[in-house]
This record gives C-alpha cells, structure tokens and sequence, in this order.
C-alpha cells in the first residue's frame, strides 16, 4: 500500500498552530498525572483521556512531520546552496533526508514527551528479513494465482532496469513513513487509551481513507473495494506491529508488499507510473472484481481474502500471547 506523493509533498506547519498545539499537549498531561486511575469513569474521566490522547498524537505528529518541514525547508535548502550538488544528488540527499528527519522525530517525542525508550525502533535483522519475506510472499501468492487463471495476462518479459533500485529506496521511505505515522504513532497511542480492538478499528479506517486520493478518478466499485482493502491492510500491519512491536519488521513487510506487486508489472495502489520499469508487462483479462480493477491486485477479492484469513490469524495469536492492551494504559 503506498499514497501518492507520500515523499514528495508534506502539508507545511503553521508556526502558530505548533504551538497551540503543544500547549494543548503539555496542559492535558499535566491535567490527567492528577488524577489516578482509581477516579470514577464519568464524562470528566473520558474528556480528560480523549485530551490527552488528541495531545499526545497533536505532539507527536507535530515531532514527525516538524522535523521534516526544518528539513525540506531549511536544511536542504542550505544544502543546495552551498554545495551545489546537482539535481540527482539533491534528490538523493532530500530521500535520506526526510527518512532520518522523520525518525529523529519521532524518537524526539517518545524520549522528551513519552519519557521512555524507542524499543520500537531497535533492529533486529533475523525478524526484518522474516517480515520482508512473509510481505513480499503473502501477495506473491495470490497475483501467482491471477496469472493462473488468466485475469492477469504477461505480454512481455524485461531484463530488470538498473532504475528498479531508486523506486525500491522510495517505497523503503514510504512504507516507513507510513508505518511511523499510522502504527508507531497513531495505533499505539490509541491503543494506549482505547485498548487494541478499538484502535485497531479507528486507525485501519483512517488509513484507508487516507488512500482515496489514489483513486479519486475510480467508480464506486472501485473506490468501495479500495475501502475495505485498505482497511484490511491497516489491520494486518498493525497486527504484526502488535506481535512485534517493532517499526522494522512492520516496515519490511508493508515495503516488501508494494515491491511485489511492482515487479509483477500491475497497478501499485492505483498508481502506475512505474510500470514500465517492471520486468514483467502485464496486462488484466479478466473481470475487476478478479483483478482489482484500477486500484491493482489489492483490491482484488481474492486478495481480500487471503488478507482477512492472515489478520484473523495475527490478531488470534497475538491474543493467545497476551500482546492485546486494556483501555488506558498512560
């Protein structure tokens, strides 16, 4: 799963909202540590999580996307400046750039906000390499069985291009991008307040509407397919962060995911502009409910189903290891 221009085109932050925003943050934090958690749960105890919890993810979100602003807008400006290193290099250095800013932010926040370690950020390669492997499998699988059937036809094979290594660095960025902001960020904080099943529901459907800009020229049957595939993809990526409670791992899975999908030479989330670097041309014969239409293989009912059976599984073993939270866990 990947949004368009997810990299390239960040909202700008108003220096004012900033800081409304962290004083909000900062006064509910304060307002909550007064209160135990042996308060009576009335209307006053619900206004005072839902405040700390809108502040947390206003900080949070403020942390992330921040420090992606500085950089864009002032550090690689500087950059360029000075060193004048041509528009490849630049394009380079803006990549590594907002995936470092964006990862210094957010442990920004978890280390001065939150007050604790960023286990979730640790490395652990023997998992990586099994979450990439599981990722790049689960949707090989399925896109193997289209090419069975005959929904999706292959009309020419090519000898991989050299630019293949560029888009897998940028779906690399993306994908943790994403992770960052959805799972780490989002599903944990509310996951902290609300309990897993409630955040797993709200963040899954956040993401997914999140997703209807690649698809804004579709049918309803299009975008109502993207809708629950998306949403059902929120789900099984924030089941395997549950499992893990790593960034790393969720981040391989969701990268090497995409990356499948694109050698295979189909639609990536709706977008199609890389399909002429594919090593396999591809080209759909069958129904849209079989191929996924627009959107590509994910929003192909068999996909659908394939992912609904992982989820059920991640989210009953996760259950089984004790990996679900109870509401209010601050």
């Amino acid at each position: 799963m990947l949004r368009r221009k997810v990299v390239d085109e960040l909202p700008p932050l108003a220096a004012g909202c900033i800081y409304a925003a962290l004083e909000i943050a900062m006064l509910s934090k304060h307002a909550l540590t007064e209160h135990t958690l042996t308060t009576p749960r009335g209307i006053g105890w619900h206004l005072r999580i839902a405040t700390r919890t809108l502040g947390s993810l206003l900080v949070g979100g403020i942390a992330v996307l921040g420090a992606i602003f500085i950089f864009r807008q002032g550090l690689l400006p500087l950059i360029d400046t000075m060193f004048r290193p041509g528009p490849e290099w630049l394009s380079a250095l803006r990549r590594a750039g907002i995936f470092l800013a964006a990862i210094a932010g957010y442990w920004a926040y978890t280390h001065w906000y939150e007050k604790r370690e960023s286990s979730e950020l640790e490395l652990h390669p023997v998992r990586l390499m099994l979450g990439g492997t599981s990722g790049a499998a689960l949707i090989a699988f399925p896109i193997t069985v289209l090419f069975a059937l005959g929904a999706y036809k292959l009309v020419l094979f090519r000898e991989a291009s050299p630019a293949l290594l560029g888009v897998a660095v940028l779906i690399g960025i993306a994908a943790t991008l994403e992770e960052l902001i959805y799972r780490c960020l989002l599903f944990r904080v509310l996951e902290r307040a609300w309990g897993t099943v409630a955040a797993l529901a709200v963040q899954s459907v956040i993401f997914a509407l999140a997703h209807l800009e690649n698809i804004k020229h579709g049918g309803i049957w299009d975008v109502a397919a993207m809708l629950v595939s998306v949403t059902m993809l929120g789900l099984l990526w924030a089941g395997v962060f549950i499992l893990t409670r790593n960034l790393w791992v969720v981040v391989a899975n969701h990268a090497a995911w995409n990356f499948t999908i694109l050698l295979s030479g189909v639609p990536l989330s709706g977008i199609k502009d890389w399909r002429a670097l594919a090593p396999l041309e591809t080209r759909y014969a069958g129904p849209d409910w079989l191929t996924g239409g627009m959107f590509g293989p994910e929003s192909s009912l068999l996909v659908i189903m394939l992912i609904t059976v992982a989820v059920m599984l991640l989210l009953r073993i996760a259950r089984w290891n004790g990996a679900f939270l109870k509401p209010m866990q601050f």
